[in-house]
C-alpha cells in the first residue's frame, strides 16, 4: 500500500489473451540429440518432453534471453518442440526494445548466431565414453549467445532482411572461423 495515496498494487502474470505480433522471426536448433557438447554432455531424445508438457499445462512458455541473462529478455519463442533431431525453436526478436534491435543487427551482420539452453538436470547418467547423458531436463530458457556449448546449436533461418541461403552460408563461414580460432587458442595453451 502506498502510504501517500492509500492505493494498493497487486501484480500478476498476464493471461493468454496477450498476443505479440511484431518482431523479427528466427528459428533453429537449440539442442541436438546424441551430440556431445564442449562440456561433455549429451542430450537424449525425449529429454525435454516432460518439461514442455508441464509448461504447456501451466500456460507458460520457454523464455528467450540474451546471453542467459534473466534481466534481458529479447523476444518470444512461439514454438519450442522436440523432433527427431533435437530441440527446435522458432520465435521473434522484439525490435521495440533496444537489446532486440541490437540482436537483429548482430544476426544480420553475421556476428552472432548461437543458441544455448538454460535448464535444470532432472535425470542423467554417465555412458561408456564418459559423457554425461541428460535424459530428463527442466527447460527454463533458450538464449541467443556468442559461443554455444554445442557448436551446432545455431540460428538456421532469419525471415526478415536476409536471404536464407545467403544467411546459411554466412553462418557456416562464421562457424568455420570460430572453429579455427578455437584451435589456434588451444595451441597457445
Amino acid at each position: 500500500m502506498d502510504a501517500n495515496t492509500g492505493l494498493e498494487h497487486k501484480f500478476c502474470r498476464l493471461g493468454g489473451e496477450l498476443v505479440v505480433e511484431d518482431g523479427v522471426r528466427i528459428e533453429g536448433y537449440a539442442s541436438l540429440f546424441g551430440v556431445r557438447d564442449t562440456g561433455g554432455d549429451v542430450v537424449a531424445k525425449g529429454a525435454y518432453a516432460r518439461s514442455l508438457d508441464a509448461l504447456a499445462a501451466k500456460g507458460r512458455t520457454v523464455k528467450m534471453l540474451w546471453q542467459h541473462d534473466p534481466t534481458q529478455p529479447i523476444g518470444i519463442w512461439d514454438e519450442v518442440r522436440e523432433d527427431g533431431r533435437g530441440l527446435f525453436v522458432k520465435g521473434r526478436l522484439l525490435t521495440d526494445i533496444a537489446k532486440g534491435r541490437e540482436a537483429v543487427s548482430l544476426i544480420e551482420a553475421g556476428a552472432i548466431d548461437g543458441l544455448s539452453i538454460g535448464y535444470r538436470t532432472v535425470k542423467a547418467h554417465k555412458n561408456d565414453t564418459g559423457a554425461r547423458v541428460l535424459s530428463e531436463l527442466e527447460l527454463w530458457e533458450v538464449s541467443l549467445v556468442t559461443f554455444p556449448m554445442l557448436p551446432q546449436a545455431r540460428i538456421t533461418a532469419e525471415a526478415k532482411g536476409a536471404d536464407p541461403v545467403e544467411a546459411e552460408a554466412i553462418m557456416r563461414d562464421l562457424a568455420d572461423a570460430l572453429t579455427g580460432a578455437r584451435k589456434l587458442l588451444a595451441k597457445g595453451d
